[in-house]
């Protein structure tokens, strides 16, 4: 009976979800929606919906393995590389779900991603952003092996350093490769593979929405990570390839 019956909706779903991106680019109240889109009670009852049915994932994993096969990988990666953001908390964001990152100075939550190696989003774990790095390693990676069963190998970097590594091995099955700083070097370093999850990290940030944590749900944080990196997937979906010269 799921999808039948009942009030047809009033909008269809592009102009929906036109302006959930429009929330998530400006980084706006839900109240303060332009009049050329929806009403905004409809839109945040669409956000709902879509996150506590985890419409938007669905939506977002088609979308990534639609990217993959155009750039002529396999529709699921067997790969991943993690890491995490700290990010300041509104005054919307309660009191238990915020920390103080003390290595970062920020005073707010930490976003924990894992991306494959085209820097697409496999998941996100959205935690109190006094959580160490490596506390967290293991919730993120069971998410992982959950939702892409086809990953045996990740990437990290010092901060997943330790017994962790072991306790992958042991119950995840996944081969946990630490990433360090080349000894002595100053300054700016890129790093093979770290740089690809730190990219997908500045990719989330450049939206307004995601700048700072408004949330008072950290899953409507990790539901707002997701939607972010709709524009991404779809801007390489409809990318014109070059004309080739002779």
């Amino acid at each position: 009976m799921d999808g039948r019956g009942g009030r047809p909706e009033g909008y269809c779903h592009r102009v929906m979800i036109d302006a959930m991106l429009y929330v998530v680019d400006n980084g706006i109240k839900w109240r303060a929606m332009p009049v050329d889109f929806p009403v905004w009670d409809a839109v945040y009852r669409f956000f709902r919906r879509w996150r506590d049915q985890h419409l938007l994932t669905v939506l977002h994993d088609r979308l990534r393995r639609a990217v993959r096969v155009q750039a002529g990988r396999e529709a699921e990666p067997s790969a991943a590389v993690i890491d995490s953001q700290s990010v300041k908390a509104a005054e919307t964001v309660a009191a238990p779900d915020r920390g103080f990152d003390a290595a970062k100075k920020v005073n707010g939550t930490k976003r924990h991603i894992a991306v494959d190696t085209l820097g697409l989003l496999l998941t996100v774990l959205v935690t109190s952003a006094s959580v160490p790095d490596r506390d967290e390693g293991l919730p993120l990676l069971a998410r992982l092996a959950q939702m892409c069963p086809t990953v045996s190998k990740v990437w990290a970097d010092g901060g997943y350093a330790g017994a962790l590594v072991a306790i992958v091995a042991a119950t995840l099955h996944l081969v946990l490769e630490i990433v360090k700083r080349p000894a002595g070097a100053r300054g700016l370093v890129v790093l093979p593979r770290r740089w690809v999850v730190e990219r997908t990290l500045a990719w989330i940030t450049r939206r307004r929405q995601l700048a700072r944590d408004y949330e008072r749900r950290p899953e409507s944080h990790e539901v707002m990570v997701r939607w972010a990196m709709l524009p991404v997937m779809t801007g390489r979906l409809t990318r014109t390839p070059p004309t080739p010269t002779r």
